[in-house]
């Protein structure tokens, strides 16, 4: 497949193209949408790498993986493994997906490790895909959801933006926290984890890890996330370090500061309720309980550059994503693609195609966040015409994005690398997953009330 700058490339010119075909605008002037819009969301971008960025370095801690190690210990059988850790990826997604994206590919490298150990028959490709079905199912909807957490701050939704026509923000309690999300994410979980206890191959047919892994590697620590001076900077570093050092590992210095943005956070949830629930919030707690954990600046810092190369994508790409929303907005098409989903919706039917059109988009720009950048708008100026709530038509949409993921192999990158997993090695089970999720989903979609 194209990288995904090179979609983005690619999209940027049929836009264009779409916009000098469908509606009045001049190619300069769908040149000049373009460039009005590619800085709109550079606030949102940063969230986005904060997002990211502060799940890959609490997954990475030690004692975070310590506790993997003994949850691996639970099954009994490898469906029971696969399940299990489904559940877990799936369960860590809803509050976190950065931390899902890394845990679950550690939980799926421990597990076979401790399959092997045990001499548990377990299929090590479809652990694979287990600890990514929370990127591929559930991840969209939950705490750290980009298009469910983009409405809840108004500098998202300024002038600019193609949510101008929106009035105010949509708080979580009417898209995250809501009974209809709450069920829909429930219900997935459950579905999703069966699933990959019937999917699951047993005696002959169950490859484990030792087929994809070397056995001399498995207990290599940096193969997992960890590295050599991991339990040495855990400590607070060595003895005869000079003042300067003592003050970059000073356990006093990172722990009242995490304790006080900690306590900050709690305060206003305190004062404001699910009110004080935005993306900044998410991002500031997931920061200062990161610090919490590590307590030495010096060691969490080195953790962040650690953690940068997973975020270039965001940097990189959500510009030209943003600039394909001015070109949609600015010439109309966005209106036009409204108008087609009302065409072929009713109130009733149209979670299912907002799931459908959020499926179909994720298939050309693998980001979530990006994604909404560009069709978001138009999801939402539909559900306004037909009655529906903004909070049901933006989950509804999440879940769509979140479940081609497993179509899709951009966020599976670091998974592979942790378990060493080919793509053609697990992506026949993932598209397994993707078939059985469909009806399941239209069917809850369009059932579950909001």
């Amino acid at each position: 497949m194209p990288s995904p700058f090179v979609f983005a490339i690619l999209l940027t010119y049929l836009v264009y193209g779409a916009g000098l075909i469908a509606t009045d605008s001049g190619p300069i002037e769908l040149l000049e949408f373009w460039y009005g819009g590619f800085w709109a969301f550079l606030g949102f971008s940063m969230q986005m790498v904060l997002i990211l960025m502060t799940g890959f370095v609490i997954a990475y801690h030690p004692r975070v993986n310590a506790v993997l190690q003994r949850l691996a210990e639970v099954p009994n059988s490898g469906a029971q493994a696969a399940a299990f850790v489904g559940f877990i990826s799936m369960s860590l997604a809803w509050v976190h997906w950065g931390f899902s994206l890394i845990m679950g590919a550690i939980f799926a490298r421990e597990m076979g490790k401790v399959a092997h150990r045990k001499d548990i028959d377990v299929h090590y490709p479809l652990l694979a895909v287990a600890g990514y079905m929370g990127l591929g199912l559930t991840w969209h909807w939950g705490i750290s959801g980009s298009a469910p957490l983009q409405l809840t701050d108004a500098n998202n939704i300024g002038e600019g933006t193609g949510f101008e026509f929106l009035s105010s923000t949509v708080p979580a309690a009417e898209t995250i926290f809501h009974p209809y999300a709450l069920t829909l994410t429930a219900l997935s979980i459950l579905f999703a984890s069966a699933v990959l206890y019937v999917l699951a191959p047993s005696g002959g047919r169950a490859k484990g890890i030792t087929a994809y892994v070397d056995e001399a590697e498995l207990f290599d620590r940096s193969a997992d996330g960890g590295r050599a001076d991991d339990d040495a900077a855990a400590d607070g570093g060595r003895a005869d370090d000079v003042p300067a050092e003592r003050l970059n590992n000073s356990r006093l210095i990172g722990g009242l500061v995490a304790l006080s943005g900690v306590a900050l956070l709690v305060l206003q949830f305190a004062n404001q309720g699910l009110g004080a629930f935005t993306l900044n919030a998410v991002n500031f707690g997931f920061l200062f309980a990161g610090l919490l954990i590590y307590q030495r600046p010096a060691y969490y810092r080195d953790r962040f550059n650690d953690a940068a190369g997973a975020a270039a994508g965001i940097v990189l790409l959500f510009p030209f994503f943003a600039g394909i929303q001015g070109i949609m907005a600015g010439s109309g098409l966005a209106l036009l693609l409204a108008e087609a989903l009302l065409d072929v919706s009713t109130t009733a039917t149209y979670p299912v195609i907002a799931w459908v059109v959020g499926s179909v988009a994720n298939l050309f720009v693998p980001s979530g966040g990006g994604e909404w950048l560009v069709v978001g708008p138009s999801v939402l100026q539909a559900a306004q015409e037909l009655g529906v709530p903004y909070g049901q038509a933006t989950v509804a949409y999440a879940v769509g994005d979140a479940h081609t993921n497993l179509l899709n192999p951009f966020w599976a990158l670091p998974l592979l690398a942790i378990t060493n997993v080919r793509a053609r090695e697990m992506f026949g089970y993932a598209i397994a997953m993707l078939i059985a999720l469909i009806p399941f989903l239209a069917i809850a979609l369009y059932a579950v009330p909001y």
